[in-house]
């Protein structure tokens, strides 16, 4: 019985070793090359259709990127993803921006870095875990196994590219991620910045970008640097190393704002990458001062499926000092007019408790200390303390603001055109 079984085993593939033999003989005798290349292709006629279908889906994966992002049944709402991370002494500042920013169609990945004590990162997971709202929604996520963050170094792009891929695993509903630190605020509701996203096209992305690299050619590109937070679990500043480098002649390098709007599928193309440019740029970027300014910049502007989706704008309102120092200068109630007239979404950065949060909180968010932001959602006013319909949009005054900012920047974007200069 056993023997038997065995001949049938072989049976098959020899009958079909058998055929493709015959017609590899034949066609090398009568046809040629150019035949034997079309009779070849015949012999896949005997195998069935779903086999074939299987043969035709082997495409370049790299194709993808030059057939566009797939159509989109995207809700009429648009959704966001955020990232919002802090160090040492910021929990009661994350809180904050999360209570400000929170609405139950988003997504939010929360995180404070290795620097910061043990007590203050449980603090953090206990709160979320005992927020009846978050439970409730299920939509607020803490990164519990902190990661060291050099703020100048690759480790803060890799705590990002880490955010971006738990976010993509944990929901597929969201259309736009954007990373906000605790030191940040928000200068219009979730309502407003629903109805300003709404009519546009969801790849765009929002991102300070330029190729004129002025004193950073010198002072970042060229210079080689090893962060601590690659290898120690305490924080230290990046330090330099021998020899120099000179500027890379098989991409254009690019630098700009650290914080930006990212359409999920530039997120996706960053993680996933169906090419290897993403990976290439995360290794040349691992010795680079200033990583966060230029590893997302120099990635969108070196593909040109993205690169005419880059919008020259990171929506934030941040006030440099003159000469600019590493740091921007530091908001406070004096700066409100001019963080109301630029339109943005959110400025930075603010030191915790400053007076110039309770005015925001107050005249642009509405919002009560202690509570999140109300908006169409609210069931429970003015506390929020109910989720109502997540779907019921009521913007304010800060989206005919936010909207004019916005409409200014796409047009000057001409979207279908290289934006990268």
């Amino acid at each position: 019985m056993g023997s038997a079984n065995m001949e049938k085993k072989w049976l098959f593939p020899l009958v079909i070793s058998s055929v493709i033999c015959i017609f590899l003989l034949a066609t090398s005798l009568n046809l040629g090359l150019v035949s034997s290349r079309h009779a070849i292709n015949s012999i896949f006629s005997f195998f069935p259709s779903r086999v074939l279908a299987n043969q035709s889906s082997l495409a370049f994966a790299e194709n993808i990127v030059s057939q566009g992002p797939p159509p989109p049944s995207v809700p009429a709402i648009p959704r966001f993803a955020y990232l919002i991370s802090g160090s040492k002494g910021d929990l009661e500042k994350l809180w904050r921006t999360l209570q400000a920013l929170y609405h139950p169609l988003n997504q939010y990945v929360l995180h404070l870095d290795l620097e910061s004590p043990v007590a203050e990162r449980l603090e953090l997971a206990s709160r979320v875990d005992n927020e009846t709202m978050f439970n409730t929604v299920g939509n607020v996520f803490v990164i519990k196994k902190a990661n060291m963050v050099t703020y100048r170094g690759p480790t803060m792009v890799a705590n990002t590219l880490h955010a971006c891929a738990i976010l993509l695993r944990r929901s597929k509903d969201w259309d736009w991620f954007i990373n906000l630190s605790a030191s940040d605020y928000p200068l219009v509701t979730q309502d407003d910045l629903f109805h300003t996203f709404s009519p546009l096209n969801r790849n765009l992305n929002f991102i300070e970008h330029t190729s004129q690299l002025g004193w950073k050619e010198e002072k970042r590109a060229m210079p080689l640097i090893l962060d601590p937070g690659l290898y120690s679990s305490k924080k230290q500043d990046v330090f330099w190393v021998t020899p120099r480098r000179t500027l890379p002649t098989s991409f254009k390098l690019f630098t700009g704002s650290a914080w930006m709007v990212l359409s999920r599928w530039f997120v996706e193309y960053c993680v996933w990458g169906w090419d290897n440019l993403p990976r290439t740029l995360l290794m040349y970027y691992t010795n680079f001062v200033s990583s966060p300014e230029g590893y997302f910049h120099t990635v969108i502007c070196n593909e040109p499926e993205f690169a005419k989706t880059a919008v020259n704008h990171d929506l934030h309102y941040i006030s440099w000092d003159i000469p600019p120092k590493q740091h921007p200068h530091t908001l406070n109630i004096n700066d409100t007019n001019k963080m109301i007239a630029s339109g943005a979404a959110f400025a930075r950065k603010f030191k915790r408790d400053d007076p110039a949060l309770d005015k925001i909180d107050k005249d642009l968010l509405r919002r009560r200390k202690g509570s999140f932001t109300p908006g169409g959602w609210c069931a429970g006013k003015p506390k929020c303390s109910r989720v109502g319909n997540p779907n019921k949009i009521k913007p304010g005054p800060g989206a005919k603001r936010l909207r004019r900012l916005v409409g200014r920047l796409t047009l000057t974007a001409k979207f279908g055109q290289n934006q990268c200069k």
